[in-house]
């Protein structure tokens, strides 16, 4: 159980690539095996990657999350094994260095979210089933308590989270509750919970997915198989589920095919989600505009990954998919059609040890 439960909240995560160049970017991996971070230039033309000097960095114990600023200036990640949450400055060639000391979170940070300003830092603590507040000083990166006492989350286990575009709504995937718990966030960085808030769900929910225009969430729920839509209340952050919800992925025989992640293109155009199988596989489909719900298959669809894809992200581009293999220790690159959504593998990348997130900022 301490395993899988690990696979799920080290899987709450992200990717993160600050641009150096027109064809360039920096990715950032956690791998909590051996308690560090890797940063590594990423060719955008072919998917590849190159390491950074001095890369792995230490982190804390067991790296759950990391998250840019958006400056490209610092970065951040919490460390479930010692409830901290570790920041680095970025330098010129990406390299990163640790500020210490180290800031107290909660019992077992899961996932990191940031306001689009970069003033607020967000901390989702699995065990505490709380979230925590701290600001940001622009000009060092430090980190501040801004939320005493924590937010209850109101659900068990959040081991992922994520704002909306907007940055007026978050909302925090309460794994042992099958759950969303939703939150409208001030100008003062104060949580409030949204209307109907949480909201039930498919159940081991453990990713979330907000479209780039802010009308639509998705949740990947592990344990039923299936991932759940609704559209977004723009005024007041509420969920309302899509006709039809919670959508299913081809099944084998009567064997549900666990959901790990999900994601939604730049464009919004599409909708992509990962098994958490031993040869794993990408699943895409079309979205309907209007109504948000996942339409045809895309052709091609399933796509092949690695073994235990954990995580699928973006890069800033636009143009390619990241899929993060935890048993096979690898990241595979894949290039969208933007036409059709087809996902072509242009790179397979070996990260030693299971990697866990990556973030992307431009």
């Amino acid at each position: 159980m301490r395993a899988r439960l690990a696979i799920l909240t080290f899987a709450s995560l992200m990717v993160l690539v600050a641009c150096s160049g027109s064809t360039h970017q920096f990715a950032y991996i956690t791998t909590p095996f051996n308690n560090g971070i890797s940063a590594y230039r990423l060719d955008t033309n072919t998917g590849s990657f190159s390491q950074v000097l001095g890369s792995p960095y230490q982190t804390g114990i067991s790296p759950t999350a990391v998250v840019i600023h958006p400056s490209g200036k610092f970065a951040y990640v919490s460390n479930a094994g010692e409830n901290t949450i570790s920041l680095y400055k970025i330098g010129s060639t990406g390299a990163l260095t640790e500020v210490t000391p180290r800031t107290n979170t909660d019992m077992q940070p899961a996932a990191l979210m940031m306001d689009p300003g970069g003033a607020f830092l967000f901390c989702a603590n699995s065990f505490s089933n709380t979230i925590t507040v701290y600001s940001i000083t622009a000009n060092s990166g430090a980190l501040k308590l801004i939320s005493t006492p924590s937010y209850p989350t109101s659900g068990f286990t959040p081991v992922r989270g994520t704002i909306a575009p907007s940055g007026k709504f978050l909302y925090v995937a309460n794994s042992n509750s099958a759950s969303i718990s939703g939150f409208a966030v001030d100008s003062m960085g104060k949580l409030t919970a949204v209307p109907n808030s949480p909201i039930a769900v498919g159940n081991e929910p453990n990713w979330i997915a907000i479209d780039n225009a802010g009308k639509f969430l998705y949740v990947a729920n592990l344990q039923d198989g299936t991932f759940s839509g609704f559209t977004i209340d723009s005024g007041t952050g509420a969920l309302t589920p899509i006709s039809g919800s919670p959508f299913g992925v081809a099944n084998t025989g009567t064997t549900i095919v666990p959901i790990s992640s999900v994601v939604v293109d730049a464009t919004g155009k599409y909708v992509y989600v990962t098994t958490l199988t031993t040869s794993s596989s990408v699943y895409g489909y079309t979205i309907n505009g209007t109504s948000g719900a996942p339409t045809a298959g895309i052709a091609g669809s399933p796509f092949a990954a690695g073994g235990t894809a954990g995580f699928i992200v973006p890069d800033t581009s636009g143009k390619l998919l990241f899929v993060g293999n935890q048993t096979s220790n690898t990241i595979s690159g894949y290039q969208i059609t933007p036409s059709t959504g087809v996902l072509t593998l242009i790179s397979t990348t070996s990260t030693t040890t299971a990697p866990t997130a990556m973030v992307v900022i431009k």
